[in-house]
Order: C-alpha cells, then structure tokens, then sequence
C-alpha cells in the first residue's frame, strides 16, 4: 500500500496550540479513602511532596485533608482544597509565584528625583507631579500621564 502524504494526513484533523486546552466536560468524580491512601503526591511545579497515608477531619472545620508522610519521613496535612485533580497521582495546585518588588519607572518618580523637566507626551507641556496619586499629571490635556 502507498504511503499517504502528510498533507493528507493532517488536513482532516483539528490540532491545538500550545496555549490552548481542549474542551473538558464537567463530571463529578468521587475518591474512595482506599484508593487515595498510598497515593503519590505531586505539587503543582512536578516534584513528588510524599505519599497519602491517610485522610482527616479538623474538628469545628468543614472539610478533609490528607495525612502526607514526605521523602524524609515527616507528615504534613495537606486540605483538599489545595488538590487540582486525582488520577495515577494526586496533583496539587500550582501555588501563586511572588512577583519581585516592581522599581518605578522613571517617569513615575517625583521631580525632586528628575534630572530635567517632564513633559507630555501628547502637547509638548510641563507636567506637575501629583504626589497624591505618585503620578505625573498635565494641565493642559487634563489627564494623568
């Protein structure tokens, strides 16, 4: 048999970017304590934080956590509201990543820290620094810059 073109091949199929996720539909899943126990615990950046050794209930709280016994031998508690999905392992939610500090630009710093005088980008004019709002402002067109 000839071997088809590639152009063939692909023509007929949909693929995605790399951004893009396919469509999921929603469906609930239940996770039976047996199952979870034993499980591998992955965190949102791929590392391995430990295996399931079992699951909780604080007292006077709403929900569980699992009882997670670490590489090193130590057991933290994880709530359930940190996990993503459940499948071969369970997988965490990616944590937030802490931006670094943001230095001003140097249009934004007040006058006493210019070398020259600010102008508008739109008319040409002086601006005023507006220590108020840590913002330079022009008169003439009226609005922040």
């Amino acid at each position: 048999m000839p071997a088809k073109p590639l152009n063939s091949l692909v023509a007929n199929h949909k693929f995605m970017s790399l951004g893009e996720q396919a469509p999921r539909q929603p469906r609930e899943r239940s996770v039976t304590r047996e199952r979870l126990i034993g499980m591998q615990v992955v965190d949102g950046e791929g590392y391995l934080v430990g295996a399931v050794k079992d699951i909780s209930f604080a007292i006077g709280r709403m929900g569980i956590s699992l009882l997670v016994e670490g590489k090193d031998g130590s057991a933290r508690e994880i709530p359930w509201e940190d996990v993503q999905s459940v499948g071969d392992f369970v997988l965490l939610k990616p944590r937030p990543a802490q931006a670094p500090p943001a230095q001003a630009p140097a249009a934004q710093q007040p006058p006493q820290l210019q070398e020259r005088a600010q102008v508008c980008p739109t008319c040409g004019g002086s601006l005023s620094w507006i220590s108020q709002y840590q913002r330079w402002y022009c008169y003439k067109c009226r609005k922040y810059v």
